[in-house]
């Protein structure tokens, strides 16, 4: 979650508008928390798979930092049940 939250945190610091999800509810509170002391930086998190991808103007770009294995298998299949032909989501862990 580190890896991820760090490169949210760049991006949002760089004037990225950045959405986040992660199936560890407290983590995403975390990270919005971070984003708020760090300047206000332009982060929305999000608790709800459907709401995280439905959040992000289309066609989407989903970068996620999953640890190999099932839990990327299970993320990705999360995930494409709500994006469309077009959006595009990258494993970047």
């Amino acid at each position: 979650a580190v890896m991820g939250q760090n490169f949210a945190l760049n991006m949002a610091s760089k004037g990225f508008s950045v959405a986040v999800a992660n199936r560890s509810p407290e983590k995403v509170d975390t990270t919005v928390e971070r984003a708020k002391s760090e300047g206000g930086l332009p982060l929305e998190g999000f608790k709800d798979p459907k709401a995280f991808v439905e959040s992000i103007k289309k066609p989407r770009r989903i970068i996620m930092l999953v640890m190999a294995g099932k839990p990327v298998d299970d993320t990705i299949a999360l995930l494409s049940e709500h994006m469309e032909a077009g959006d595009v989501l990258v494993d970047g862990g």
